[in-house]
């Protein structure tokens, strides 16, 4: 191989990265902070017509007010399924049925919850920062086999790129989880 045939893929390790930032940005999503979201609900499955189906494919989901959040279940048979899921999911909220609407009342964090939440988010910022780095080990590997054909300046020229790229999205994941537990400890 020879200079010219050399060429580390950096837009491949940039999107393998970018999917790790993804993924946290879902997982925040989940997490309650005691305002009412939509996406707090993304992990909620339904026992429906034999399969596990998301609530979203058998409810429309609303957020009428920062601490409510309001389902219509399109099929009357499924309330009951739904309402299961919901009060099975570890949310803990308390479904209120009123025929095929169910109302959600978000309730007000306690301080422990929040600070067991804002541990949580720091968890899953570490888990997208492991990821990032398995990412610039990867691109570090790939540089490493090609090392015997490359020139000195290259390699190192390579090696700082990713390096600068797994900076850039260690700091993204930094500043979504600075965000996400400012999010959490607002009162």
């Amino acid at each position: 191989m020879s200079d010219e045939e050399f060429d580390l893929d950096l837009d491949d390790l940039e999107r393998r990265m970018e999917g790790a930032l993804s993924a946290l940005k879902s997982e925040f999503a989940s997490l309650r902070t005691g305002r009412a979201s939509a996406a707090m609900l993304d992990p909620v499955t339904v026992d429906a017509y034999g399969a596990q189906m998301p609530l979203n494919q058998v409810a429309s989901i609303n957020v009428p007010e920062p601490r409510m959040i309001t389902l219509s279940v399109w099929d009357k048979g499924l309330v009951g399924a739904v309402e299961k899921a919901l009060r099975d999911s570890g949310l803990g909220i308390n479904p209120v049925v009123e025929g095929t609407l169910i109302r959600l009342p978000i309730p007000e964090l306690n301080e422990e919850r929040r600070k067991e939440l804002a541990r949580l988010a720091a968890q899953y910022a570490e888990q997208a920062r492991v990821a990032i780095r398995n990412v610039r080990r990867d691109g570090m590997d790939q540089l490493k086999k090609a090392r015997s054909s490359i020139s000195e300046d290259d390699y190192k020229m390579w090696a700082d790129e990713v390096q600068a790229l797994t900076d850039k999205y260690i700091g993204k994941v930094d500043k979504a989880l600075e965000i996400k537990q400012e999010e959490i400890m607002q009162v």
